[in-house]
């Protein structure tokens, strides 16, 4: 995206404080700077590339999830909200839904706009700690999805997982705090229950059925890097 032609809608109620984080953003970051209340999701945006931020204060989760259809649909419209609380408040709305950007109500607006410049370029402005969260959150979604199918136990697809990347059973005890006895009984296990002999058998049979599944749906990051919000 390019910020000339990218268009930032803050989705907050409009008052005097509002206006001049509008200005405030117009000045540092050299875009088109707008404002529409929260229930305006039903309009039509007639902006070609948009990043949107959305208040955490004033927009109710029925009004979130308005326009988290309305990004989906539109895959030059980017979504982020700010006035989070702390990052236990960004993961209960990451949950539910996908969000680019991330920002805390004790950020500075300096550093808003710092990401908000990142939103535009196309990469994510979160913490990692708070994406590796997020990825944590999706695998074992996906695991809990797949779980009933195998009959693998949550640990036992943990260690496949790890297996079917190459791990040794020493390097998958201490990355699950467990004795390499323990893994290898569950490795055991696992090898009878999904019918296999060795260890390359289950990487087969793990590359096939396991990393089929889809990734964490995020979308938007042309280098594949996270930006750090220093939280």
């Amino acid at each position: 995206m390019d910020p000339e032609h990218t268009m930032v809608l803050l989705i907050t109620d409009s008052n005097p404080q509002s206006q001049l984080f509008v200005d405030y953003i117009k000045n540092e970051v050299g875009c088109s700077v707008g404002i529409l209340p929260p229930e305006a999701h039903h309009q039509d945006l007639a902006y070609q590339r948009a990043v949107l931020l959305i208040d955490a204060d004033h927009a109710s989760e029925s009004d979130m999830h308005e326009w988290h259809l309305s990004c989906m649909e539109s895959p030059s419209k980017i979504m982020s909200v700010f006035n989070l609380q702390d990052e236990d408040h960004a993961m209960d709305i990451m949950r539910m839904l996908h969000i680019h950007g991330v920002f805390y109500r004790n950020d500075s607006i300096a550093l808003i706009c710092k990401g908000i410049s990142a939103l535009i370029e196309g990469d994510f402005w979160m913490s990692r700690s708070l994406m590796t969260r997020l990825i944590d959150f999706y695998r074992h979604q996906q695991l809990s999805i797949f779980r009933p199918a195998c009959g693998l136990t949550q640990r036992e697809m943990e260690i496949i997982s790890l297996l079917a990347s190459g791990d040794s059973n020493l390097e998958i005890a201490e990355k699950l705090f467990v004795s390499e006895h323990t893994v290898k009984s569950h490795i055991y296990n696992i090898f009878r229950k999904i019918k296999v002999h060795n260890r390359i058998q289950a990487m087969n049979w793990a590359k096939k059925n396991l990393m089929a599944t889809p990734r964490v749906p995020l979308q938007g990051n042309k280098r594949g890097d996270v930006r750090r919000n220093h939280h």
